[in-house]
């Protein structure tokens, strides 16, 4: 059988200079304009402006209730995507294609119809809304609903990162654990948890920068509380819709700051989890060698 020649399958110059100008063309227009024109529309009027847009009452509340949304949730996301991607990875039982499933809800439900939803059953006329009246406990157009929805549209970030990343390490490591004598949680903290710390960052950061942007979900369960339930996506809506264009690309400056930081961060971690696969790879070459 003719093999062709590998000329004959590297595509012409011409060809590789097309799809390079397609793609910076298409990042220039989508990313970079639209980045370029929120920090010029935020500081068209001077720093002072820009200071006093970002440093009113209003935009200081927004931008605690969002860190304090973020604080929350992502942490509980942490917690739960490492148990559900260690159960999935490690252990054989039934309903492991339902977990699966129900962790990609989120990805497959629309986010103002997930607010929706806690309205349904946490609102005045929900399914659980006499029984919070009647104890004066408030999760909708109230902190802990804005909460409640940030947890339910960031929690498969960690857990999707990670059963990739645990089924890649496979269960010899934890297994030869065991058989030296190590219990539980010394196989957790000294193996499995060392071995997955890049995916586990990965995924706290995409967990993050979605908490911190989230708009649709919270939208419908806040209340557009102004200084109260609203966060900076929220808070950016309210200035531009009143018109104060100014204040509205200075507050939305922040979140574009906090893109890029996550951004950086995201490209520092893929950088360390290639570097420590392929380190990976060669120190098993070397001990199957010897």
């Amino acid at each position: 059988m003719n093999r062709p020649h590998p000329r004959t399958l590297r595509d012409p110059l011409w060809v590789k200079g097309a799809l390079i100008l397609i793609a910076f063309v298409f990042l220039g227009l989508f990313l970079v304009v639209p980045l370029v024109s929120v920090f010029s529309e935020a500081l068209a009027k001077g720093a002072r402006l820009y200071l006093s847009a970002v440093t009113e009452p209003d935009a200081l509340a927004a931008i605690r209730l969002t860190l304090l949304t973020a604080a929350i949730s992502v942490p509980l996301n942490a917690i739960f995507g490492l148990a559900a991607a260690w159960a999935i990875t490690k252990f054989q039982f039934r309903g492991k294609n339902l977990l699966l499933t129900l962790i990609d809800l989120p990805f497959a439900v629309s986010p103002v119809i997930s607010g929706l939803i806690f309205i349904l059953l946490f609102g005045a006329h929900g399914v659980c809304g006499p029984w919070l009246s009647a104890h004066n406990i408030h999760l909708v157009f109230a902190v802990p609903g804005i909460i409640l929805a940030t947890i339910f549209v960031t929690f498969p970030f960690v857990a999707r990162e990670l059963i990739p990343v645990m089924q890649s390490t496979g269960t010899d490591q934890e297994e030869a654990a065991l058989v030296l004598g190590a219990g539980g949680w010394q196989t957790f903290f000294r193996v499995t948890l060392p071995s997955v710390k890049w995916g586990l960052l990965y995924g706290v950061i995409l967990c993050n920068a979605r908490a911190m942007g989230e708009f649709g979900a919270v939208s419908v369960v806040s209340g557009h509380i102004r200084g109260v339930t609203d966060t900076i996506p929220l808070h950016v809506e309210v200035l531009y819709n009143d018109y104060n264009f100014v204040a509205a690309f200075a507050v939305a400056s922040l979140l574009a700051f906090l893109a890029l930081v996550t951004l950086a961060a995201k490209a520092y971690i893929e950088f360390r989890f290639q570097t420590t696969a392929i380190e990976g790879e060669e120190s098993s070459a070397k001990s199957y060698e010897h």
